[in-house]
C-alpha cells in the first residue's frame, strides 16, 4: 500500500510563497504520474499540477501557470509543489496524488493514491 503525506502547509500573506512536499512511503516507487489537487471550502477538488515520472514534463492548471512549479528529488521520493505570488484565491486545502498506471494528468479519477492533504490559507 503507497502512502502520500503531505506537509508544508501553513498561513501566508497575499504575494508569499510556500512550498509544499509530498513524501512517498516505499523506496521503490514509481508511479505513471504524480499530481497535486486542491479543494476549497464548497467547491469541487481543482487540477493545480502534475509531473510525468520519467520524462518529467510537468502540466499546470490555467489558474496557476507561471506561479506553481511542480518538482521532485528522487533520492527523497519526495514530490514537492513550490507556489509563489500566492493569492487568496490559492486558499484551499492540497493533496498529493499518485497515478499508477497510464491516464489524464488533469483529472482527479485517473489517481489511484492520495494523501490527506495540508491546508494553505492566503490572507489579503
Amino acid at each position: 500500500q503507497v502512502q502520500l503525506v503531505e506537509s508544508g502547509g501553513g498561513l501566508v500573506q497575499a504575494g508569499g510563497s510556500l512550498r509544499l512536499s509530498c513524501a512517498t512511503s516505499i523506496r521503490t516507487f514509481s508511479p505513471y504520474a504524480m499530481g497535486w489537487f486542491r479543494q476549497a471550502p464548497g467547491k469541487e477538488r481543482e487540477f493545480v499540477a502534475a509531473r510525468d515520472w520519467n520524462s518529467g514534463i510537468t502540466y499546470y492548471g490555467d489558474s496557476v501557470k507561471g506561479r506553481f512549479s511542480i518538482s521532485k528529488d528522487n533520492a527523497k521520493n519526495t514530490v514537492y509543489l513550490g507556489m509563489n505570488s500566492l493569492k487568496p484565491e490559492d486558499t484551499a486545502r492540497y493533496y498529493c496524488a499518485a497515478r499508477m498506471y497510464i491516464g489524464s494528468y488533469y483529472s482527479e479519477d485517473a489517481y489511484n493514491y492520495w494523501g490527506q492533504g495540508t491546508q494553505v490559507t492566503v490572507s489579503s
